[in-house]
Order: C-alpha cells, then structure tokens, then sequence
C-alpha cells in the first residue's frame, strides 16, 4: 500500500507520540531539569555536548536602527548602503487591473512593517506562524529598507497601464561587452532590500514573498555584500578597489533635481514626480584574470592607487583630479576607467549618476570557475541621458577584458509612500 504524504505524517506523529507516551519516566510536557544529562553513555567525554556556539555579536542592540519607510522618495536611494543587500527581481502573475492594485497595498504593508519592526501577528497554535521566525520572536527593523522598481514589461496591455508608463523606461539596452543571460535579465518588478545582516534581507524577501504568493513569482535572484573599510575609506570591491567614490553631491536640492529625481515639468507622468530611474546591472568578474595583472596596470586601468583610492598623481581618496593639467593622459591615461566615466567637462556633467553597488559571490560556474561580481546599481532621471551616455564612453576600455556584464535591468522607482493612507504607486491608478 502506498501513503500519501499526509497519511505518512499523520501516522509518523502518531507512532512518535505513542512512542513517548510508553516511555518510563517521561510525561508529556516534562522539562528536563537543568543540567541533566541525557541519553545512554553520558558519563563519556565523546558524550558530551560542547558549548553553545553564540554569535560573535549576540546582542540585539548591535542592529541598525529603522530608517523611516515614509516620505517624498523612497528609502535606498541615497541613504548610505548597509552591509548587507538581496535584488529580487519579479513576474507579475496578477490576473487583472484590481489584483494588481491588491499587490501593491500588500506589498506596501509588508515592508511598512517590516522596516519598522516589532512582534508578528500571533495567529495561535493550529494555523501557521505569521512569520518564519528566522530573526526570533519580535522582527528587528535592522536599517531595512525596500526600493520598489517597476520594469517596463509590467506597462503592457494586462492592467489597463500602458499610456502611463514612464517616458525613459525601456527594457535594458545590450552594450558590446555584455553576455546577458535571459534568466537574470529583466522582471516586472525589482526589490532592493538593503539591511544590517544577510538575514534580515532575507526574512523580508520570504515575508513578501509569502504574502505576495500568487500575484507575482520571482524571476531571478542575487544576495550582495559591503565589505567593512580596509583599513579605511569607502568598501573595496572584488578588484581590491575601492568603490562608490566621486559620486555626485545629491545632498544640494538643486543637484538632486537636476540628476536624480523625476521633476514636474520634464515630460513625464504626473504620478512618477517623486521617483528615479534604477538600472541594476549583474558585472561578472573574471578574478583569476584579473589576479594575474601587474599592480601597476591594475590602477592605469582604473585610474586610482588601489591602497588608498587617490586618484593617480594625487594623495587622498577625496583628491578631485586635475584632467586640464593633463591633457595626454601622461598621470591618468585617457582610457581609465575613472576618466571615462567622468570626464568632469561641462558637456558630460548633466550624465553624471548615483552609484550604489554591492559585491556578490555565487560559488563557482559550470567550468569551475570562480562567479564573481559586483551588483551594479545607478539611480537618475534620465537613463539614456546618464547611464547610456556614461557607458557608451566605456566601450571599448581596457577593463572589459575582464567584466562582463550578464544580466540585471531597467526598472523605475515608484516616489515614496507618503503616509499611513498612502500605498506604491497609488497615484498611477488614478484618472
């Protein structure tokens, strides 16, 4: 006779509690007194149970603390990045206009509460755990936060939504150097959940994902990381570099609007004032390549010494270099990375964008091989004015011997929620 799974469990249980219920000297719901041994040999050193093995950083307090979920733009934009990132990337399965509307305010109370934290929901003994339980009894906040991103498959004829679809978002454009893979590429949604540790990005991915179930269905996946300052300065990525410097200042209001936020006025839709453009592009890097260059080529390559992130030529990490002073490219050559990408001219200052990169680790490929990168991530108001012209510049550059793009995508980021009333995107529903 073959059993089902339920039947399995159910007569599994039933042996197990029958089996305990037999058992001289243990009545159901004993505690064990503290400090008894259990078990046969335990008088035996091999026996004996080791310490606990206790975080290295065991108290709660070692969290971040919330950062607000409310307000004009979304959160994870242009707060400083947390140590810890997950992108997940989404199919929209809702069947129509008002389940998509239904998505959107759960997703939106989920990451309410998530990014704020506090005690789950207690459904009771019979039904499921309202959460998985993975951060202990009561949800750390933990920095959390979670960057909604709407990509331009999502503005098809399926929610009544295409007239309003961001003017600039497209599906990614495909430079010369890159090898995207279908299956990282794209979604109709992106979240950024960015927090403290790995698990606290992880426990809000499950969480949405649970509540969401059926109204979307992940496409792809990558878990990033910041490394701490070594030994000092901004995080170093795979290359030994460190990454996220000369970015524009986004704390002037005035270099916010130029570069970052969409703005009345510019020709987009009305609900969209408030949001930014995310591309987020999967860099694999080819380490044992790279590993094999000499040092001095590595910083011409980059244009910066890789001890102390100065630019060639200059002392401090925060050294502004000099490219009048250096015509020819005798100090930083003129195919630098850093030169190309910022060629600091009043021409190619309005492409400037916000860099907010996280480092990932995948194991190894089908040839051995180590999967290594960076999860490349710019915000901006204008992808074809700021990303495409930076990268059309970087074509070409002696660093794509060693990268390759392979996947990632355009994606808009939805303007903030504004209050308890408010939900992602209400704004692009109303008529």
């Amino acid at each position: 006779m073959t059993l089902d799974r339920r039947q399995f469990l159910s007569r599994s249980s039933a042996a197990v509690l029958a089996g305990a219920l037999a058992a001289p000297g243990v009545a159901a719901g004993a505690t064990p007194k503290t400090g008894q041994a259990s078990g046969h040999g335990s008088g035996d050193p091999l026996q004996a149970d080791g310490p606990p093995q206790f975080a290295t950083v065991p108290d709660p307090a070692a969290r971040m603390p919330a950062v607000p979920f409310h307000g004009e733009h979304q959160a994870g934009i242009t707060d400083a990045p947390p140590p810890a990132a997950c992108f997940a990337a989404f199919d929209v399965t809702a069947d129509d206009r008002a389940g998509l509307i239904a998505l959107l305010r759960t997703l939106t109370s989920r990451c309410r509460f998530l990014t704020h934290g506090g005690p789950p929901t207690n459904l009771g003994p019979v039904a499921p755990p309202s959460d998985s339980g993975t951060l202990g009894p009561v949800v750390p906040a933990d920095g959390l936060t979670v960057t909604v991103g709407l990509g331009s498959s999502l503005f098809d004829d399926r929610y009544g939504i295409a007239t309003r679809k961001p003017v600039h978002l497209t599906p990614m454009v495909s430079f010369p150097n890159d090898n995207l893979d279908p299956a990282q590429t794209g979604g109709d949604m992106l979240l950024q959940i960015c927090a403290g540790s790995a698990d606290a990005a992880i426990h809000a991915l499950r969480d949405i994902a649970k509540h969401t179930r059926g109204a979307m269905q992940v496409r792809w996946r990558l878990d990033g990381f910041a490394s701490p300052a070594r030994p000092a300065g901004v995080p170093r990525n795979h290359f030994g570099f460190e990454d996220g410097i000369a970015n524009p200042n986004v704390a002037d209001p005035e270099v916010a609007r130029r570069l970052l936020w969409v703005t009345a006025g510019v020709g987009e839709p009305d609900w969209a004032i408030g949001g930014s453009y995310h591309v987020c592009r999967i860099i694999r890097m080819f380490i044992e390549f790279w590993d094999r260059v000499s040092l001095n080529e590595q910083q011409t390559m980059i244009g910066r010494y890789r001890a102390t992130g100065a630019p060639l030529g200059d002392n401090k990490l925060t050294d502004i270099p000099d490219y009048r002073a250096d015509p020819l490219g005798h100090v930083i050559p003129l195919s630098a990375h850093m030169r190309l990408a910022n060629p600091r001219t009043k021409k190619t200052q309005d492409s400037r964008i916000l860099r907010r990169g996280y480092n990932y680790d995948n194991g190894i490929d089908l040839a051995g091989d180590l999967d290594m990168g960076l999860i490349f991530n710019c915000f901006q108001r204008n992808i074809k004015r700021q990303f495409e012209a930076t990268q059309i510049r970087l074509i070409g550059e002696p660093m794509v011997d060693y990268i390759s793009p392979v996947g990632g995508g355009y994606f808009f980021a939805l303007p903030g929620v504004r209050d308890e009333r408010d939900w992602f995107a209400r704004r692009l529903f109303q008529t």
